[in-house]
């Protein structure tokens, strides 16, 4: 496999495979979401949007980052959704990153959401389908977030069939600005619990895989074989 490392602003053409990478914290959000019982995310292009997906579906659960505003149900923190309900729910989100780098490569044949908790997940979806080559989207700090760069590494060398210790690529991460951010309560919406959420390595058995559903971006789990919860 063939993999590349862009940020979002670097994506020239539509890629063959795309796997979005938020680690702090869109898609360990969106793995907890599912986890609680979200049957669907909508990504949302921008928070008016979702605010009418919200007034068009009353039923679904609109999150967004920073403070809790009015109209929205939840915010971008895995500590706070953790404990929250989602049954049966649609959820839609949109934040800063990561919906933001999965909406740029919507047209793509196969798109994969990813952090950390569905690490060894998404590298068998990656192996399943044989790609040569993979486009690793690095959503945070224009491409440059060593968190996110890390989870994509860490992924493409599983795909690969290559060892790798998780340790060290969890290292990085847990050394990087975003970390450091949300440990020193520099962002709102944030628990003291969600850097280490966000640190839990293949925390579920499934993959997130995007698609585009009548002009919508809309994210769900997708199980593999040999998958077992952690």
């Amino acid at each position: 496999m063939d993999p590349r490392f862009v940020g979002i602003a670097d994506l020239a053409e539509t890629p063959s495979v795309a796997v979005v990478v938020d680690v702090m914290r869109a898609f360990t959000v969106a793995g907890w979401a599912f986890a609680r019982g979200a049957e669907k995310i909508v990504l949302a292009e921008s928070l008016d949007e979702a605010l009418e997906l919200k007034a068009r579906h009353p039923d679904w659960v609109a999150l967004k980052d920073g403070p809790l505003l009015p109209g929205f149900d939840a915010v971008n923190s895995p500590g706070l959704l953790r404990s929250v309900d989602l049954a049966g729910r649609t959820v839609v989100q949109k934040t800063t990153a990561g919906t933001v780098g999965a909406l740029a490569v919507k047209e793509a044949p196969l798109v994969l959401c990813a952090s950390f908790v569905v690490a060894e997940a998404t590298a068998r979806v990656l192996q399943a389908h044989r790609s040569d080559r993979v486009t690793f989207v690095v959503t945070g700090e224009d491409g440059q977030a060593d968190e996110d760069l890390a989870c994509a590494q860490y992924i493409a060398r599983r795909a690969d069939g290559a060892s790798a210790d998780a340790a060290e690529f969890l290292r990085r991460a847990a050394s990087s600005r975003a970390a450091a951010e949300l440990a020193e309560g520099m962002r709102e919406g944030v628990h003291p619990d969600d850097v280490a959420l966000c640190l839990e390595i293949d925390r579920f058995p499934f993959a997130m895989v995007a698609t585009l559903e009548d002009s919508l971006m809309v994210l769900r789990p997708h199980t593999t074989p040999g998958g077992t919860p952690q």
